[in-house]
């Protein structure tokens, strides 16, 4: 992930190597004081290695977000999106883009993190007034996905203009441009303190891998750990679909891939998954952004290329396995 990191900032318009980036990390950590060029040094301090960090603690959230959903639903096809969170986003940065909602106090980002936890509580009540199980989740994610990106469709297409339509579509694809630290202090932190919560629940995770009536038989309070698990993946999906705009296939495809290396156990899957996840998050970003100069290719876009071939394949190998 470190050599990926490195290599991906050397990646762009502006001819940077992998000695200008060791020179610019170590004057800024105060480990050396090697001779820099100003341009160069803001390129990779300022620019390309806040996105890089950025796009592997968002690939790493979504990873593990997928594990736990695919786990805690008996679903292989769970994904951070299931629930309408990424629906939800989309509809509340486009209320602030667009109608202005909120204004400068809550910015884009804001209004995507308050459009995605408002998406979940919705899907939450309506899977409760339904009945609860993990089906009726499911059923209600569906709905509440389907309501809320038909909000975001009739507020662009009513009250946008062509040139807002083209910077909240550009978001809406999925985004990292203009991403600074405090977007990678933000992202980090919430990156490591899931990836702790659900180490300390493998136990709780591998047990619903099995069913619930056998999470219950080992002891698993079934409805307030599901919960409990479906929150922290919502606010931590929440908080990378803020920073990011909608990166699709990543917590549907990573998670699979990890289980073809190391096994279904979560104590060993969630590590692997942040890994594998960082890793393709940032490479898939940094191809996005060299690939069709000077504009940016949206990377959710690339995800998708490149998630729905390896998608197949895991699947053809599970298929082949059995």
């Amino acid at each position: 992930m470190v050599l990926s990191v490195a290599a991906a900032i050397t990646l762009g318009p502006a001819d940077v190597s992998l000695v200008n980036v060791r020179d610019v990390l170590l004057n800024h950590l105060g480990l050396a004081e090697v001779p820099v060029r100003a341009a160069k040094d803001a390129i990779v301090w300022e620019e390309r290695l806040p996105r890089a960090l950025t796009a592997a603690a968002v690939g790493a959230g979504l990873g593990i977000c997928g594990a736990v959903l695919q786990s805690l639903l008996h679903n292989p096809l769970a994904d951070p999106f299931l629930l309408g969170i990424s629906s939800g986003a989309s509809t509340g940065a486009v209320l602030v883009g667009v109608l202005g909602l909120g204004g400068t106090a809550i910015g884009l980002s804001g209004g995507a993190f308050l459009g995605a936890v408002l998406a979940f509580g919705l899907v939450v009540l309506l899977a409760q007034l339904s009945g609860g199980g993990t089906d009726r989740v499911i059923l209600a994610g569906v709905a509440g996905t389907q309501l809320f990106s038909a909000l975001t469709s009739f507020v662009v297409f009513a009250f946008a203009d062509s040139d807002e339509t083209r910077g909240v579509m550009f978001w809406l694809l999925g985004s990292l441009e203009g991403v600074r630290w405090d977007d990678v202090a933000l992202c980090g932190a919430v990156v490591v303190l899931g990836l702790a919560l659900c180490l300390g629940s493998a136990h709780t995770l591998d047990a619903f891998s099995f069913g619930d009536d056998v999470a219950a038989s080992l002891g698993v309070h079934v409805t307030r750990a599901r919960m409990l698990l479906l929150v922290l993946t919502a606010v931590l999906t929440a908080a990378l679909v803020s920073v990011a705009g909608a990166v699709g296939f990543v917590g549907l495809v990573l998670p699979h891939a990890a289980r073809f290396l190391v096994g279904p156990r979560h104590a060993r899957l969630m590590p692997a998954t942040a890994l594998i996840g960082a890793v393709f998050m940032v490479w898939v970003d940094a191809v996005s952004r060299v690939a069709f100069q000077p504009t940016p290719l949206p990377v959710g876009v690339g995800t998708a290329l490149v998630g729905v071939p390896a998608f197949v394949l895991i699947l053809l190998r599970r298929r082949r396995a059995r």
